[in-house]
């Protein structure tokens, strides 16, 4: 058995720019995938009113429905609202940044802690800047790592307060800028949101909306996803993995991880069509089929732990303003 001690470190470069200049050289109309879907608001709108229709319907239900309500749907819900968060921090909704992002502040609503305009500072850096320590949020503390080691016990606290160890990640990304007019935005809007939720629904709904929050990110299946992107489950060698199960169908594709890294600058309807247009560059890779079976996996198998990373020191000839949308900056001349 492996008992990891430290993370796996490479001095490669992250794969993706790579693949994605190899995959526009052989299929350049895969280009034509890159774009906006402004339909996406939609089903925000929708997501968002789930959850207040939920919350209202179970003001006044025992805990037992609010629980079963929050593992069984709500999660669902949230977990979603996250998908579509991160298709506006990538600017795929709408031509205009302040579009995108007061978008991604409406789908944040339901969460009830301000995270939507944070996660584009942070998740943008994790694409330019894969697996470097100081600057990709994505990857554990060392500390987080050696507290958590491989055993269940310390697994299954690490799902239920994953956004609690993410928060304390921050303090190393000193490089990124965290605070300005925007985040103040995201927050008063939040506050509003959450008091008009208490005011008019009560503690029940407010308490329903919070465990759909943890559900989605943590101990439940869907916090398997977090495991499937980039920990090291079948190779060493491999540092990013899609997942091809059903259900991507009610989360919008976000499965498809290695697409995604790959072409940054397509929306969340069309990434299964990157894997159809070229095979052979993703069904020769790993990738995983059930979120609950690596849910499972991950808690039981001691050894798979927070140190089955890659890290690297190398950041390329990348700028830190890098927005990245590598698909759109790979022109045809430079092919």
């Amino acid at each position: 058995m492996i008992n990891r001690t430290d993370f796996v470190y490479s001095e490669a470069s992250e794969p993706h720019r790579i693949r994605t200049k190899q995959i526009l050289k052989q299929f350049p109309q895969m280009r034509n995938l890159i774009g906006k879907n402004p339909a996406t608001i939609f089903a925000i709108i929708g997501l968002v009113a789930l959850q207040v229709v939920l919350a209202w319907v179970l003001r006044d239900q025992s805990w037992w429905w609010i629980f079963g309500a929050a593992y069984l749907i709500g999660a669902f819900a949230d977990h979603a609202l996250f998908v579509m968060i991160h298709e506006c921090a990538h600017q795929l909704l709408f031509k205009g940044r302040s579009a995108n992002r007061w978008a991604g502040i409406f789908a944040n609503m339901p969460q009830i802690f301000p995270s939507s305009i944070s996660f584009e500072r942070y998740h943008i850096k994790h694409h330019s800047f894969q697996g470097v320590h100081e600057l990709d949020a994505d990857l554990p503390n060392r500390w987080e790592a050696k507290l958590i080691n491989n055993s269940f016990f310390g697994k299954a606290l690490w799902l239920l307060f994953y956004p609690v160890f993410q928060v304390f990640r921050l303090s190393r990304l000193r490089e990124i800028q965290t605070f300005d007019w925007w985040i103040v935005a995201n927050i008063l809007v939040q506050i509003v949101f959450t008091t008009a939720i208490c005011y008019f629904m009560g503690w029940h709904a407010l308490a329903f909306l919070l465990l759909s929050f943890s559900f989605s990110v943590g101990l439940h299946p869907l916090g398997a996803r977090w495991i499937q992107e980039h920990y090291l489950t079948h190779s060493v060698e491999q540092e990013t993995y899609s997942y091809y199960g059903a259900l991507n169908t009610v989360a919008f594709n976000v499965g498809f991880h290695n697409e995604h890294h790959d072409f940054p600058s397509i929306p969340w309807n069309k990434l299964p069509q990157i894997k159809k247009t070229a095979p052979d560059y993703y069904e020769s890779l790993y990738y995983h089929t059930s979120w609950t079976k690596l849910f499972f996996r991950f808690l039981f198998d001691r050894e798979i732990s927070l140190f089955n990373r890659i890290l690297r020191k190398e950041r390329g000839k990348v700028a830190l303003t890098d927005v990245s949308k590598p698909d759109v900056e790979m022109e045809p001349a430079t092919l």
